[in-house]
């Protein structure tokens, strides 16, 4: 099974969470591919997808967006899977889920959405990020639960092994 793994990522920790998602479903005994959401061409010829996003402001990404945009009508047609990565602190703050999660896992018909703790890393903000960062008083640090990654990932491995999915 051909799985697609396509992750919109601003400063790289979402999408370093993206290829441990894609290492795991490999290592489960799946054919894995990990394209950036504006590269993704022909989403039909996958069959399973995994699709994940950085929040900011509480919103998805454009690029995620737009890949759901373009190819709503594949992902109908298999199972995907959402993720969010963003929270920060301990515990991970905030709570909500992402404001367009909703939207994208009706328009698709999504199998789940997990949010993830992020990574808030004060040497790759610009100084306009970094101004947002010091009035909301955000705590810099990595906040993401690799354990949890994994085992999230092997969930979706075991649901895709199941009969009715294939």
């Amino acid at each position: 099974m051909q799985i697609l793994v396509s992750v919109a990522s601003k400063h790289g920790s979402t999408a370093e969470i993206g290829r441990a998602i894609g290492r795991e479903l490999a290592d489960q005994g799946f054919s894995v591919e990990i394209v950036a959401p504006e590269d993704v061409v022909d989403p039909g010829r996958y069959q399973a997808a995994v699709i994940g996003s950085a929040v900011y402001a509480g919103h998805w990404r454009p690029e995620a967006l737009d890949l759901v945009e373009r190819a709503g009508a594949a992902f109908r047609e298999m199972p995907v899977w959402l993720f969010s990565s963003g929270p920060i602190g301990s515990p991970p703050e905030p709570e909500e889920d992402p404001v367009d999660v909703e939207g994208v896992a009706q328009t698709i018909g999504a199998s789940g959405h997990r949010v993830f703790a992020g990574r808030l890393d004060r040497d790759a903000l610009n100084l306009g990020e970094r101004a947002i960062v010091a009035a909301l008083r955000a705590p810099y640090g990595d906040y993401r639960d690799w354990s949890s990654i994994r085992i999230w990932a092997k969930e979706i491995a075991a649901a895709l092994d199941e009969p009715e999915v294939r």
